[in-house]
């Protein structure tokens, strides 16, 4: 690699394996030592191809959701089998790996920022702006560098939005995975929200037992499926359809025990 390579966005790659393997590092005791993480599914990340990848998955905090997912996906790629021992896996860490996330919270101090540059595709939002309630039109920009990255590599996204749970899915994710057709998979996060405060930059909790479930790809119709649903498929997929409402969130579960309990109840 040369040492001013870029990505398509301009990045120095040099530079972003550097922040990530930084980054990386003083985070992982926040997955494996204050609290734990346990991950079902890293053989599925191992399956996929390099680029054309979506990733969906419900939301709990801002940035501590994807920080985990830059562990998981590099533990998973370095023969990790649902966990993320040893920090070492971030020496040679995957740097098409990309997620979207609001412009407004990215630029909201010179942390997000940094962050930004691990991987971020900024969007502006168009049903809220600054805490307000806004309707505005996509901006094309947006959608542009959502395809460039998925050409690219694997990108993340949270299509409900928002870090509050059974939130609307937004129809923009369905409208790119007809687009684009990429290979989507779901993920399923919890723990989080106990766990971290809202940003996900401060632990608030220790000793919880978080989940990171990985699922297998969705089947998709890209030509007769329609948006409502791809919608729905993504709804039951991350478990934000309204029928999840009755089942038990994490946030009561202390125990590994009652968490596999919980699961058994679900699948």
């Amino acid at each position: 690699m040369g040492l001013f390579k870029r990505n398509p966005f301009g990045h120095i790659l040099f530079l972003k394996r550097w922040l990530i393997l930084i980054l990386g590092s003083l985070t992982h005791r926040r997955y494996r030592g204050f609290n734990q993480l346990k991950i079902d599914g890293s053989e599925i990340i191992r399956e996929l191809p390099d680029t054309n990848v979506l990733f969906i998955s419900n939301h709990q905090t801002y940035f501590a959701d994807v920080v985990a997912m830059f562990h998981v996906f590099n533990a998973s790629l370095k023969g990790r089998e649902d966990n993320i021992n040893n920090v070492g896996y971030l020496w040679d860490s995957k740097l098409n790996i990309y997620y979207v996330a609001a412009k407004e919270t990215m630029k909201a101090g010179l942390l997000p920022r940094i962050l930004a540059y691990a991987g971020a595709i900024t969007v502006e939002r168009t049903w809220r702006a600054k805490g307000e309630d806004v309707k505005r039109d996509v901006n094309p920009n947006d959608t542009e560098n959502i395809r460039i990255a998925l050409n690219d590599g694997w990108v993340i996204t949270f299509p409900q939005g928002t870090t509050k749970p059974f939130k609307p899915i937004r129809k923009g994710t369905a409208h790119i995975i007809k687009q684009h057709r990429p290979i989507v998979v779901p993920i399923v996060i919890d723990g989080f929200r106990r766990s971290f405060d809202k940003k996900g930059l401060r632990t608030k909790k220790k000793g919880i037992l978080q989940s990171f479930i990985i699922k297998e790809p969705l089947h998709i119709d890209y030509d007769n499926d329609t948006v409502e649903e791809i919608v729905e498929k993504i709804e039951y997929a991350i478990e934000q359809h309204p029928s999840f409402l009755k089942v038990i969130p994490l946030e009561v579960l202390e125990t590994e025990e009652e968490l596999n309990k919980q699961r058994e109840w679900r699948y």
